[in-house]
């Protein structure tokens, strides 16, 4: 009996002996295209094996190559060919070429290590978020988010895989979804796909949370012995919050999984951008992971670093890095300061930051924080980045001068408040009110437990929560917040000071 020899598409791809898996609309194999020497991906569909109509899986199946070719992002496979076979079998066949993508699935991982260090938790959800804001920018959904559609490379790097099940915001596209039927996988599925009713980025993102919450507990948010039980479940049951199930999860970590699993789409986060800030923070250094090779030698990584600084430099300054090293003495941080100063006193904040940006972060890197003048000149950085409008920039300044400084000094530091003040008035700026909220309760426990409760800053920032929460529409919230700040400031100052007289006016104007 002879052995039937490997499939060739096209007489450019030949295809392994087995495929590597199956996914949404088909089956993905390894291969080697032969006119360019390199190993490839192929996703293949035997259009004689799927009833339905085969002229609208046709343009179902074409519609993955266009998604992801439009895609063009790194975090994702990038897409070389699709079309037909044109071989002499009866069998017509669909498929895509795409780049082979060597690493580790994310369930493989997750059931090796039982549960994801938390540094590398948010990494893999962080380049996970920032693959969902290019392709929602681009009016592509994933709707089929798990760990199995995300790959983990030696270096470190995530590639979101599997766009098969993706809607283009476009009407042509939309109506080539069959009606009534249930897209995606039930163990991190969205409410709203399961009532089969539109999905929007906000779904995606729910999936997102199911990940989270896998790699962060070791299981998914939702379990049960059928898929109709599962299904059940993610319309209608509440997860166990992740705090409960590992103990060293940072609150607001653990906040942002539950509002990723919010059924309401309305109340899970704005977009997949604000979704990456708030994993970034919590992105630290880790050995790599089973199968993982050594990361400082990823070109990658190099290349990354490179235009990480490269973006980082000023347009019209550049640090003298030739005569004495890439750190500027006390006095010519005293100078730019003072030259930045004035700048920024005349309106001209663009300047002023460009003289300031050489200065604060030579190489790219921040300068250290056990230097006074250092504090300086970083503060006087964010604040003119803020005042020039740039307020997505001047909250991440703030942010990593507030952790040098708590890392350096302490919580008790005066001018950790005011760093972490500043973030949260550019993220109000920017219109992101909950995330404002989240690091003002966060800055308030934080501050209590180095400072008494009637500390004049701790009542600042019991104020400033009390009436963000108003603001967002937490009255409850805030009429207790602002009930008890106002019963203290009456009993220590007298109802008629001005703090008390203006916290009582807050009060009435919630109401009852």
């Amino acid at each position: 009996m002879t052995t039937p020899g490997p499939l060739v598409l096209n007489d450019r791809y030949t295809l392994d002996r087995a495929p590597l898996g199956r996914g949404g609309m088909g089956e993905v194999w390894g291969g080697f295209d032969a006119v360019l020497g390199r190993r490839v991906a192929v996703k293949l569909v035997r259009l004689s094996d799927v009833p339905e109509d085969l002229a609208e899986l046709e343009r179902r199946f074409l519609r993955e190559a266009r998604v992801m070719a439009r895609l063009g992002h790194p975090g994702a496979p990038a897409i070389h060919d699709a079309g037909v076979s044109e071989d002499a079998s009866p069998t017509r066949r669909m498929f895509i070429v795409m780049e082979y993508v060597d690493g580790i699935r994310l369930d493989d991982v997750i059931a090796e290590t039982e549960s994801l260090p938390l540094g590398w938790v948010a990494a893999v959800g962080a380049q996970v978020a920032a693959v969902l804001a290019a392709a929602h920018g681009k009016g592509v959904l994933h709707r089929d988010l798990k760990p199995s559609n995300l790959i983990l490379c030696p270096d470190g790097a995530v590639k979101v895989i599997d766009f098969g099940l993706a809607l283009l915001h476009d009407p042509e596209v939309t109506r080539l979804t069959r009606s009534g039927a249930i897209i995606g996988t039930a163990l991190y599925m969205p409410p709203e796909q399961v009532r089969s009713e539109t999905a929007t980025g906000r779904s995606d993102l729910y999936a997102l949370g199911c990940v989270l919450y896998e790699m962060i507990a070791g299981r998914p948010p939702f379990v049960g012995d059928t898929e109709y039980a599962i299904l059940e479940q993610q319309v209608n049951a509440r997860p166990i919050p992740v705090g409960k199930l590992r103990a060293n999860v940072p609150g607001d970590l653990g906040d942002l999984v539950a509002e990723l699993l919010a059924k309401d789409p309305a109340k899970r986060p704005e977009d997949a951008a604000a979704v990456y800030r708030r994993l970034v923070p919590h992105v630290s250094g880790a050995h790599p992971l089973p199968r993982m090779a050594d990361q400082e030698a990823s070109p990658l990584r190099m290349y990354a670093d490179v235009l990480t600084r490269v973006l980082h430099k000023p347009r019209e300054r550049a640090v003298d890095e030739a005569g004495g090293g890439p750190r500027a003495s006390r006095a010519e941080m005293s100078r730019v300061r003072r030259e930045a100063t004035a700048l920024a006193r005349d309106g001209r904040h663009a300047d002023a930051a460009r003289a300031l940006e050489a200065i604060v972060e030579p190489g790219g890197r921040p300068l250290a924080v056990d230097d006074p003048e250092a504090v300086k000149i970083r503060l006087l950085y964010a604040n003119v980045l803020a005042g020039g409008g740039d307020h997505a920039r001047a909250a991440g300044v703030f942010m990593r001068l507030g952790d040098d400084l708590t890392a350096r000094f302490g919580a008790e530091d005066e001018r950790v408040v005011q760093c972490r003040l500043g973030e949260a008035d550019c993220d109000r700026a920017r219109g992101d009110d909950g995330l404002a909220l989240r690091l003002l309760r966060g800055l308030l426990a934080e501050q209590l437990d180095v400072r008494p409760a009637d500390d004049p800053r701790v009542l600042e920032l019991r104020r400033r929560v009390g009436e963000l929460e108003a603001e967002v529409g937490d009255r409850a919230a805030a009429r207790r917040t602002l009930a008890d700040l106002h019963d203290d400031l009456s009993r220590d100052a007298g109802p008629e000071h001005p703090s008390a007289i203006r916290v009582r006016e807050r009060l009435e104007r919630l109401g009852p």
